[in-house]
C-alpha cells in the first residue's frame, strides 16, 4: 500500500469532502492542478450552488427568453425554438455571437457581475464561523432548516456594501437558499441605520449616566443594577436609545444574548451557591416598567432565597405561580 493510499484509508480525517475531492483531482490531472481547477471540481459536488443557478434560469433568463420566444419550456427541460432547422454553419455563427457578448459583457462589468454572489469580501474565521452556528444551534435564522438538509452560511444582517461590519453581532446563519434570496441589495440606507445606533435621549438615565460597566460590545452594556433583587443582579441594555424588547433589532439581540452569556458565566464563577436565574424585561408601563430604555434582568437565584420558587416569573401576578 502506498502512502496515498495509506492516508485516504486510514488517516484522512474529513468535516467536508474537500479533501479526496482535491486529491482526486490531481490523480486525474497528472499530478498538478491549479487552484482555480481544484476548487472548480468542489463546485461540482455543490448541489446548493446548482440549486442557487435553477432559480436564476427558471426565473430570470428562461422566463426573458420564453417571453421572446427564443425557447420553450418542457417540464424541467428547456428548448431552443426551430433548433432542428439551423444549419451547422448557423450554429456554430449563432454560438460566436454569444461568446462575443459573454466577452463584451465581462470586460464592461468586470469581477463587478458576481459581486452579489461574493458572501465575505473578508474570510470569517472557522472560529467566529462556529459561535455562530452554535447559537443558531445548527439551524437557519430564516426558514429554520436544519443544517443537516441544508448547508448553512454565516451572513451579514446589514450587508458590507451597506456599511454592515464584521462583528459575531451582525452575522447570522442562513441556509444557502435564504442567504441567495436575501443577496445584498436591500434598500436601506445605512447612514439612517448609523444615526439609528447612534441614537441617545438626554432625559433617560441609561443614555445620560455613565455606568461602571461589567462588560460591553459594539451595541450593549452590562452592568450592576444599583436596587439588586438579589446579589449580582445586572442589566444588560442596548448602547442606542429603544424603548422596548420589541423595538431591539436582530443586531441587538445577538449582542444582548452574547452579553448575558458572559454575565451568566462571571456570576456563576463569582458565587457558588448560584442555582438558576429569572432572564426577562419589563415591555411598557403596564407590564411594571419605569425606565423607558430596554433592559434585560439577569437575577441570580439561590436555593431558600424564597420559601418556594414554584412558578418563577409567573409569580408577577399574585396566586398565579403555582397551577
Amino acid at each position: 500500500m502506498s502512502d496515498l493510499e495509506h492516508f485516504i484509508q486510514n488517516k484522512m480525517s474529513m468535516s467536508h469532502i474537500y479533501q479526496p475531492v482535491m486529491i482526486k483531482k490531481l490523480l486525474t490531472s497528472l499530478g498538478k492542478a491549479h487552484k482555480t481547477e481544484i476548487a472548480q471540481e468542489i463546485l461540482t459536488y455543490d448541489s446548493s450552488q446548482v440549486e442557487y443557478y435553477e432559480k436564476v434560469t427558471n426565473n430570470m433568463v428562461g422566463r426573458v427568453l420564453r417571453s421572446h420566444h427564443i425557447v420553450e419550456k418542457e417540464k424541467n427541460h428547456y428548448i431552443l425554438k426551430d433548433f432542428e432547422v439551423l444549419s451547422p454553419e448557423e450554429v456554430a455563427k449563432s454560438i460566436k455571437l454569444c461568446e462575443a457578448k459573454i466577452e463584451e459583457f465581462t470586460e464592461k462589468r468586470g469581477v463587478a457581475m458576481w459581486e452579489h454572489r461574493r458572501k465575505n469580501r473578508k474570510a470569517i474565521s472557522g472560529s467566529i464561523r462556529y459561535e455562530v452556528l452554535k447559537r443558531a444551534l445548527g439551524r437557519c435564522e430564516l426558514c429554520g432548516i436544519s443544517k443537516e438538509e441544508k448547508a448553512l452560511e454565516v451572513d451579514h444582517i446589514i450587508p458590507k456594501n451597506l456599511g454592515g461590519e464584521d462583528s459575531i453581532n451582525n452575522y447570522q446563519a442562513l441556509c444557502y437558499t435564504c442567504n441567495a434570496n436575501k443577496r445584498d441589495t436591500d434598500n436601506t440606507d445605512f447612514r439612517e441605520l448609523e444615526d439609528l445606533y447612534n441614537m441617545k435621549d438626554s432625559t433617560c438615565i441609561f443614555c445620560s449616566v455613565n455606568f461602571e460597566k461589567v462588560f460591553e460590545n459594539n451595541l450593549a452594556i452590562a452592568f450592576l443594577d444599583k436596587y439588586p433583587v438579589t446579589n449580582l443582579h445586572t442589566l444588560i441594555i442596548p448602547k442606542r436609545h429603544c424603548s422596548t424588547f420589541f423595538d431591539l433589532t436582530q443586531a441587538e439581540l445577538n449582542a444582548t444574548y452574547s452579553l448575558a452569556q458572559k454575565v451568566k458565566e462571571q456570576i456563576i464563577a463569582k458565587d457558588s451557591s448560584v442555582g438558576g436565574f429569572n432572564i426577562g424585561f419589563n415591555a411598557e408601563e403596564a407590564a411594571g416598567q419605569t425606565v423607558n430604555h430596554c433592559h434585560m434582568h439577569i437575577i441570580p437565584r439561590r436555593k431558600g432565597d424564597v420559601e418556594n420558587p414554584i412558578g418563577g416569573i409567573r409569580n408577577i401576578i399574585p396566586g398565579k405561580g403555582q397551577y
